[in-house]
């Protein structure tokens, strides 16, 4: 059960990192200009977009204000990048 969820875990991440790069490429943004304008640093955010974080409510907050997107499109547009059906509850 505990490697399911792990598995599962890494799946979320690496859409939100997908959805995040995505998006940041359309808005034409660079790592360093994003990261600056949330002034986090761009390992943070590199690591976001590899899948490697998982975010506090409020950097995910923030992230749609960077990318200028709802917080509700931008879960929208992770569910797509979900290949699978996820749920952790039995």
């Amino acid at each position: 059960m505990q490697a399911e969820n792990k598995q599962k875990r890494l799946t979320i991440l690496k859409a939100v990192g997908e959805t995040v790069k995505e998006l940041r490429l359309k808005t034409g943004k660079s790592i360093s200009l994003i990261s600056n304008e949330l002034n986090v640093s761009k390992s943070i955010w590199s690591d976001v977009e590899l899948g490697k974080s998982d975010l506090q409510f409020t950097t995910f907050w923030r992230i749609c204000e960077a990318l200028n997107i709802q917080p509700e499109e931008l879960i929208a547009k992770i569910k797509t990048n979900i290949k699978e059906e996820i749920t952790f509850i039995e």
